[in-house]
């Protein structure tokens, strides 16, 4: 790890302050300068002599939030592009055909999305197991086809748990040459550091909680090695999917108000999450001392998030409390600053086969709640009036 990713300062004040040496103004402006060009001008013939010569390769701009997102994240280097799924796609052109993925069986429905494509069209083989059962992932690791493991933790939309660090471990005892890359995008840097885990690539779907305001869509990547950071460099310079100067400036302002944002919504989860769970529901969450993952989770994450899951036992009755919620919008997505509502079997997940989310035992019936910052009683009131509504003895 370079010394470039290495904290001065508690977290949440390292996210409010860019260091200067990552920003050249000449005007000393208290906002990264927006650097909206195509193109930079050069000094002589051959093209030498500028920093800068094309924004797919580089923008100042864009320099700027990378270099502030690898100090948060405490990474080698960091890359941003134009959304999560970029950053995914990306990495995933560092597996050949004949090489092998290993993945979770509860994952973001773009995510298994993407990885049956690799599967079907670039001779690549996906697993996909229970990465809360470390015994199976080491049934699949093949030290010379094994090239990635990929990780959610919390999974979505389960919101189980896996252990990153012993996982890692084995990952790179077992095979020295693949590479274990978190979506770390339900924690955020602010709660949890894949990296120091031994990840060796970490990666975000900016557009939620760095960013905080659903206004951009954006890709986090951050690497533990040089090496990793070259190739991916690599592959985004030449496909072209850097993030462009105006969305780089806006995430990193969103950026900025990570930490007080996700110590709200978090606070507010908590409290729903209680709520919920005196209802007699099940629910799915971290932070509630019931949950078999409880301490786990604590020696991986200083909080437990603010997104959360819960069972009714019956989909009709879902679909009512989901649409009768009001201050809760119904919307695919997490992090923003306000409370959001869904069924991820009819939306966020409707992309895997009804029979492939069976067999994962995702249930049909499953409410995902990722909650904002609102004051906790507007939510949970709303909560019990679409409850209500949906025909559940609200126990006050």
């Amino acid at each position: 790890m370079s010394d470039a990713g290495a904290h001065k300062y508690r977290l949440a004040t390292e996210l409010v302050h860019i260091d200067c040496d990552s920003v050249k103004d000449n005007y000393n402006a208290a906002s990264v300068p927006i650097y909206q060009t195509a193109t930079f001008k050069q000094h002589s013939a051959d093209g030498s002599g500028g920093e800068y010569d094309y924004s797919r390769s580089g923008n100042p701009t864009r320099t700027a939030v990378e270099a502030h997102l690898a100090k948060i994240m405490r990474a080698e280097r960091a890359f941003v592009v134009s959304t999560g799924m970029t950053a995914l796609d990306v990495v995933l052109r560092l597996v050949k055909t004949g090489q092998e993925i290993i993945a979770g069986d509860d994952l973001y429905g773009g995510t298994n999305r993407l990885l049956t494509y690799v599967a079907q069209h670039c001779g690549v083989k996906v697993h996909n197991v229970d990465t809360t059962e470390v015994a199976r992932v080491e049934e699949r690791l093949d030290p010379v086809k094994t090239r990635l493991v990929l990780l959610e933790s919390p999974t979505n939309p389960l919101i189980k748990i896996a252990d990153i660090r012993t996982i890692a471990a084995r990952v790179h005892a077992v095979c020295p040459a693949a590479l274990v890359v978190v979506d770390n995008t339900m924690m955020s840097p602010y709660l949890q550091n894949t990296l120091e885990q031994g990840a060796d690539i970490e990666y975000h779907s900016g557009t939620k909680y760095l960013a905080g305001h659903h206004d951009l869509m954006a890709g986090v990547i951050g690497c533990r090695s040089a090496e990793v950071a070259e190739q991916l460099y690599f592959v985004i310079n030449a496909s072209g999917s850097g993030l462009g100067p105006f969305d780089s400036w806006l995430l990193l302002r969103g950026v900025k108000t990570l930490g007080i944002r996700m110590e709200k919504q978090q606070s507010n989860a908590q409290q729903i999450a209680a709520f919920l769970e005196a209802q007699g529901l099940t629910v799915h969450y971290p932070g509630l001392k019931s949950n078999p993952r409880y301490e786990l989770h604590r020696s991986l994450a200083s909080g437990p998030g603010a997104v959360l899951s819960f069972e009714t036992g019956d989909v009709a009755m879902s679909e009512r409390i989901v649409e009768g919620a009001r201050l809760w919008g119904i919307s695919v997505s997490f992090g923003c600053i306000n409370s959001l509502i869904s069924m991820p079997c009819k939306m966020s997940h409707a992309s895997i086969p009804a029979e492939v989310r069976k067999q994962r035992r995702l249930p049909e019936d499953l409410i995902r709640l990722c909650v904002g910052i609102e004051h906790p009683d507007d939510l949970i009131a709303d909560l019990t009036s679409a409850l209500r509504k949906a025909g559940v003895n609200v126990k006050e």
